[in-house]
Order: C-alpha cells, then sequence, then structure tokens
C-alpha cells in the first residue's frame, strides 16, 4: 500500500502549498524565482554530501539562505530582479556541480540524481512526516500574513502607502518560498519544483476572479495533477515529477481553451 501511498501524499501535500505560494509568484511577475531558488538549492546537497550531513537539513539551510540573500539584492539599483535571480541559479548549481564531482560519487551519487529529478517512489514514511511538518509551518505563516503578502505581490509601493510593512514581508515571502522548494526538492526534484509553483497558478487564473479564489483553484489543480500523474505513470512505469508536470501542462490548456470558448 504505501508503494503509492507515500509517494500520493507526498505529492498533495507539496501541491497544496505550492498553489498559494505559486500565485503570489506570478502576480509579482517572479515565475523564475522558483527556478533560482531550486538550482541553487541543489549546493545544499553537495554540502550535505560533502561533510555527511542530513541532505534535508542542508537543502533546507541553504535554500533559506540563498532566500534571504536575493531578497538583499534585489533591491540594489545597479540590476533588475531577473539578472540576479539567473546569477544566483546559475552559480548556485555550478558550484554544487563542481563540489560533487569533486567529492566523488562514493556510492552517494543516487541521492543527487533523486534531488535533481525527484523520485517519489522512494519517498519513506519519516521522510513525508519531515515534509509534512514543514509544509504545515508554511501554510500557518502564509494564512496569518496572507492579506499583506498579497498586497505586497500586486504592487509594493500600493502596499507600503497602505501601511503593511513591506520591508519585512519581502524576505518573508522569500523565505516561505525557500521552505516550499526544500520540501518539494525530493518529490518533485530541483528541476520541476517551479513548474508545480507556476504551472497550475497560471491555470487557475483563467477560472478565479479573485486572489483567494486563484489560491484554493491553483492548490486544487496540482493536486488533481498530482493524483494523475501518479495515477497514470506509476501502472506505465513512467518517471513520475515530469508525469505530474504533463497533467498540470494539460490542465492548462483545456483551462485556456475552456476559458476562449467562453469569451
Amino acid at each position: 500500500m504505501t508503494d503509492w501511498l507515500w509517494p500520493l501524499l507526498g505529492g498533495l501535500l507539496t501541491a497544496a502549498a505550492a498553489g498559494p505560494l505559486g500565485s503570489l509568484l506570478l502576480w509579482r511577475r517572479m515565475a523564475y524565482f522558483g527556478d533560482s531558488l531550486a538550482h541553487a538549492s541543489l549546493l545544499g546537497v553537495a554540502i550535505a554530501l560533502m561533510l555527511d550531513l542530513p541532505i534535508g537539513l542542508a537543502v533546507t539551510a541553504v535554500c533559506l539562505l540563498v532566500a534571504l540573500l536575493l531578497s538583499r539584492l534585489m533591491t540594489l539599483p545597479e540590476h533588475g530582479a531577473d539578472t540576479w535571480l539567473a546569477i544566483m541559479a546559475y552559480a548556485g548549481l555550478s558550484l554544487a556541480l563542481v563540489l560533487t564531482a569533486a567529492v566523488g560519487d562514493d556510492g552517494h551519487g543516487h541521492s543527487l540524481e533523486d534531488y535533481l529529478f525527484g523520485n517519489l517512489l522512494n519517498l519513506t514514511g519519516n521522510q513525508l512526516l519531515a515534509i509534512a511538518a514543514g509544509l504545515l509551518l508554511v501554510m500557518l505563516i502564509l494564512a496569518r500574513y496572507w492579506s499583506g503578502l498579497v498586497a505586497l505581490a500586486i504592487h509594493e509601493d500600493t502596499a507600503q502607502v497602505d501601511g503593511w510593512p513591506v520591508q519585512r514581508l519581502r524576505p518573508l515571502l522569500m523565505l516561505l518560498l525557500a521552505g516550499v522548494v526544500a520540501a518539494g526538492a525530493k518529490v518533485m526534484g530541483v528541476l520541476l519544483i517551479s513548474a508545480l509553483l507556476v504551472i497550475p497558478a497560471a491555470a487557475a487564473r483563467f477560472i478565479a476572479r479573485s486572489p483567494g479564489a486563484m489560491a484554493l483553484r491553483a492548490s486544487a489543480i496540482g493536486m488533481f495533477s498530482v493524483a494523475v500523474g501518479i495515477g497514470l505513470g506509476m501502472p506505465a512505469h513512467l518517471p513520475l515529477a515530469p508525469s505530474i508536470v504533463l497533467a498540470a501542462l494539460c490542465a492548462l490548456l483545456v483551462l485556456m481553451i475552456w476559458q476562449r470558448l467562453r469569451a
């Protein structure tokens, strides 16, 4: 039973948390932030393999540090946000690959591959509990500061005029995204976790008329994609993370066509 139950629960939990945060990313026009953070998070895997540390803990620590660094760099006037996102993504990924090559495989190569491409089938009960605890914390904080984060994402200057603590909310958003990326890295892999943030949220935009509705529907579309991807991928022995992404893409196309036909 656990052959499909742990992967399904892990994917559903990740998709549920990714929906609202993916919506915030789209409103803030930062769709590439998830990619940058995910690629840089691979450095945590390399550090864990070098120092024989728990991989999940190292990935989480690196994600949080990179998120704080990006939050600071993106306020500098010399370059736009997209420039810093690209620099962090390529630098983190390159450094991780160099460090991993320098250490050698030593029987750890499979762990690195799992974090690159995801491996839901290897998800254990203990890992699922750790993922659930991290995502629950993210969701509780997100619910507490939702109104301010929506205001920040839609228009930062207006949010500041309206009295929202923009200087605190900006890094908070980055840290919440880091939490989802760190938790979802084992589920979707660092190369595909951003797709679970962006595609369901983009699909939900076609059928939502308010920020709250878009966030909830993004979570629902993501969870539906997980169920379809696993339900079709496991019997056919297909890689699950790409199957989930393709299911989300199909949902996006269907909703886009439906919305066009209604217009």
